[in-house]
């Protein structure tokens, strides 16, 4: 039970942290792209990469992988709000904005775990060498 009340307790910072980055990049935009969608995606998709390889050269408690991975990253990242943008962008007859947008989201969403992956990486070899 603990261990649900963990993930809950990442989800609930996650979804806020989600909600408060895409505001304010959208209103700083001034556009009808979704800017503050695709930021939160590609930053949680970098986190993802990160955290997940991290984790698998180091020991981490369960707890703290459940609170980072399933809950906070997994309400941070949102696929919905990134499929219902991109149909309203088609609506709207944005055709340009809407292969954009897929492209983005998909390509770099991508391209940002594996960034992830390589700069944990990094930081394991150069920071973490001696304490491993």
């Amino acid at each position: 039970m603990l261990h649900i009340l963990y993930i809950a307790l990442g989800g609930s910072v996650g979804a806020v942290s989600r909600f408060l980055i895409s505001q304010l990049i959208n209103r700083t935009s001034n556009d009808i792209f979704p800017w503050g969608t695709i930021a939160v995606n590609l930053l949680g998709s970098l986190l993802i990469g990160f955290f997940v390889e991290m984790f698998s050269r180091t020991v981490v408690p369960d707890n703290l992988r459940s609170v980072l991975i399933i809950g906070f990253l997994g309400a941070f990242t949102t696929f919905s709000t990134y499929a219902l943008e991109s149909i309203s962008l088609l609506r709207g007859n944005e055709i340009k904005l809407f292969i954009q947008n897929i492209l983005i989201h998909n390509v770099l969403g991508l391209v940002f775990v594996i960034f992830g992956i390589y700069l944990s990486r990094i930081v394991i070899k150069y920071i973490f060498q001696g304490m491993l």
